[in-house]
Formats: C-alpha cells, sequence, structure tokens
C-alpha cells in the first residue's frame, strides 16, 4: 500500500530524516513514535505529499508521489492528511463543512448526509453542527477536524497526533474504537503519530519509533517487548529504545529513595 523508500529531508543545513525506508501494507495501523523533534511530523507530511524530499521517494497503489500530475491526483483521491494543526473554514457550520470535505472526495450525497449525522452524534457535535465553527471549544474543533478525515472514506488516512487537540475521553474512546474497526473490518490503512505511547498499545499493528530522524525500530509491540527484554508498558520500552541511559538514571534514582 505504501512504501517509503531512502527518503531524506532536511529543513535548511538541518537533517530531519536520514535515508528512511518503510513499508506498510494495506489495512496496518502504524503507529510513529518517538520524541519530539525526531521526524514524526515531517515523514507524515512527505507521505501526505505536502513535502518534496530532497532524496528518495513515496509510492502510494504503485502510484509516486510528485512525479506526474495524473498519479499525485490518483494519489490524492484515495488519501486523507489531517495535520496536528489543521485549517478550518471559521464562519462555516460544522455541517457545512463536512458536506463539502464528502463531496470533494465524491461520497454519495444520501450516503454523505446519513455519515455526517452519524459522526456528529457520535463526537457529541449534534447540538453545535449548525454553528460557526469559531464559536467550537478547542476540543470540538478539533472533533470537527477528526469528522472531516473520517468523512471521506478514503482508504488511506494519515493522522498527525489524533488524540491530542483537547479530545476528551469520549472523544478517545469514539476514536480509538472507529480506528480499530477502520483497519480490522473494512482494511483501510492509518499511519498516526502520537506523543503518548499508551494510546496506540492496543490499536497499532506496528510501531515505528524514529530517532535522530532514523528508524531505531519497527515491529510488533510483543516483539519489541522481547527485544529489550522488558515486559512493562509501551512507555517504558520506547524509552529503553530511545533512551537507555535516561532509564538506567531513573533506576539508580528509585533504588536511592527505596534506602
Amino acid at each position: 500500500m505504501i512504501d517509503i523508500v531512502n527518503v531524506t529531508q532536511h529543513y535548511g543545513v538541518r537533517p530531519v530524516l536520514r535515508d528512511v525506508n518503510l513499508r506498510i501494507e494495506r489495512g496496518e495501523l502504524v503507529a510513529l513514535l518517538g520524541p519530539n523533534g525526531m521526524g514524526k511530523t515531517t515523514l507524515l507530511a512527505v507521505v501526505a505529499g505536502v513535502l518534496a524530499p530532497q532524496k528518495g521517494y513515496v509510492e502510494i497503489n504503485g502510484w509516486r508521489r510528485r512525479r506526474t500530475e495524473s498519479e499525485e491526483l490518483a494519489i490524492r483521491r484515495v488519501v486523507v492528511y489531517l495535520p496536528d494543526h489543521p485549517w478550518l473554514p471559521k464562519n462555516r457550520t460544522g455541517r457545512e463543512f463536512l458536506l463539502g470535505v464528502g463531496r470533494l472526495y465524491d461520497v454519495d450525497d444520501e450516503r454523505l448526509m446519513r455519515h455526517v449525522d452519524s459522526l456528529l452524534d457520535l463526537f457529541d457535535l449534534r447540538t453545535e453542527a449548525d454553528w460557526p465553527i469559531r464559536s467550537y471549544s478547542n476540543g470540538q474543533q478539533h472533533k470537527v477536524a477528526l469528522c472531516s478525515a473520517l468523512v471521506t472514506e478514503a482508504p488511506v488516512l494519515l493522522l498527525d497526533e489524533p488524540f491530542s487537540g483537547g479530545l476528551d475521553p469520549a472523544g478517545i474512546l469514539a476514536l480509538e474504537r472507529v480506528l480499530k474497526h477502520l483497519t480490522r473490518q473494512l482494511e483501510l490503512t492509518v499511519v498516526m503519530s502520537t506523543p503518548v505511547p499508551e494510546l496506540v498499545e492496543e490499536l497499532a499493528d506496528r510501531v515505528v519509533i524514529l530517532r535522530e530522524g532514523r528508524i531505531a525500530a519497527a515491529d510488533t509491540i510483543e516483539n519489541l517487548r522481547r527485544q529489550v527484554e522488558c515486559a512493562g508498558p509501551l512507555s517504558e520500552v520506547l524509552g529503553r529504545l530511545v533512551h537507555p541511559q535516561s532509564v538506567e538514571k531513573l533506576e539508580r534514582y528509585l533504588e536511592e529513595r527505596r534506602r
């Protein structure tokens, strides 16, 4: 479904991604993890076509990003990218926005209107559906942005920190269940980043850990646990892979406090 080949991306003279290679299969949910500034958002933007890498390329369904106009348009019909701070038409209502996005992806009008109603109900936005988006709270704006990605029914979702943005517990639960259904029942492909490992522990088929612009590990959570000989939560596994010295310092500190 998605092939990332030898991707290198610089901001000025600072390398952010260094020869990244990754293959993501149809129906997988892949979570990008790692400390801030390690390239998660940049990698998603490259896959989304927002950034053109200095080296390497991305292919989706066999079409290469930015190679020809026809290939790029074909990719855009099947891929949705939701950045961590998406633009929203603040003077439009939530319902108007979702209907407009769905029509952009050629969703049948009758099916679209039913889906919009269902999403607004699922994310507790039915009361605010016909209010201007500028009147929404930060959490509500984040919810309507998530709805705009889901309403497209696109087979590939690229989501940058979808669980952040003031999402309340009900919204987190709804998003978790929806993503699990989309990948495991409908075989949609989801690539998402998150700074909080616990949010994807039950969702991700594979975890990709970025460190200093390179892939430090890409495997199932259970295999990563075996690799570092740690049966603890994913956050501890991540710490051992990315910051082993910090884990050792923490253990020394806790040992001293026990004395």
